[in-house]
């Protein structure tokens, strides 16, 4: 009889059902059992991400009008934030996206998955362009204005060239078609990947400047509005990389300047 070591072993790294497991159904072992079932949900989760996968490159594929079109999906991080850049990625897969099963829209995988994930993608990829907009851009141009042009700028930094882009949520003006796809992150397997190469990126960023400036704690929220940080700019009032015309910034500028 197989010690329950010795089946745990044969189990990891299975993905097909192997004819020396039907004995384990009538295993009187709890240990055994426990192991099978584990074994079975693992195969479900992976079947529904492979699933997923499949979805998601027959999604871009549908924008192809020849087999050999490359098609790039953009997105961005920092759109909401009371500090920092936008950041935006362009991607160009290939064919063969296999070591990306999983992949999803960035928020719903933890950071180290996230991190993984963007180093295969630099790995692997036909093409990939990040481009960070600043914080004085954004007030300039207002935040839509200034993540479509940080898109753009990105999908044109692509070589090759893409002869299709897809963009989450936003129509930008190319020489090549472009699409806006609502949700893109959640059904193109170019603009999850983009979306991971833009949150990767942005949190790089945002910890150098959580060095730089240690009071706001940049490290935790990334430069979003919550309670912490609200409280931090109250005492310290905003530093270099504010939006000055983001609330409440603008409030507190304003203020300042009355004294």
């Amino acid at each position: 009889m197989q010690t329950t070591n010795e089946i745990k072993d044969k189990l990891n790294g299975l993905v097909e059902w192997q004819p020396w497991m039907e004995e384990l159904k009538s295993d009187s072992r709890k240990s055994v059992q426990a192991l099978l079932a584990s074994w079975q949900r693992k195969q479900v989760l992976r079947e529904k991400l492979m699933e997923n996968h499949i979805s998601k490159l027959l999604f871009d594929a549908a924008f192809k009008t020849a087999e050999t079109d490359l098609v790039a999906g953009i997105d961005e991080a920092g759109r909401g934030p009371l500090a920092g850049p936008v950041v935006t990625a362009a991607v160009i897969l290939p064919e063969d996206c296999s070591s990306l099963i999983g992949l999803n829209d960035s928020k719903q995988l933890s950071k180290a998955k996230r991190d993984q994930f963007a180093e295969i993608i630099k790995k692997i990829a036909i093409s990939y362009s990040v481009h960070i907009q600043p914080p004085e851009e954004i007030d300039r141009v207002n935040i839509y204005q200034a993540t479509k042009g940080s898109m753009a700028a990105a999908a044109l930094a692509l070589s090759p060239a893409p002869d299709i882009v897809l963009a989450d949520a936003m129509m930008l003006n190319l020489p090549m078609p472009c699409e806006s796809i609502i949700k893109g992150d959640a059904k193109s397997l170019s603009i999850a990947a983009a979306s991971i190469l833009a949150k990767t990126g942005r949190d790089a960023l945002m910890e150098e400047y959580a060095a730089q400036y240690p009071q706001y704690g940049f490290e935790k929220h990334a430069g979003y509005g919550t309670k912490e940080h609200v409280s931090a700019l109250e005492k310290h009032g905003p530093c270099r990389i504010h939006r000055k015309t983001f609330e409440p910034v603008k409030s507190l500028l304003t203020k300042s300047s009355l004294f």
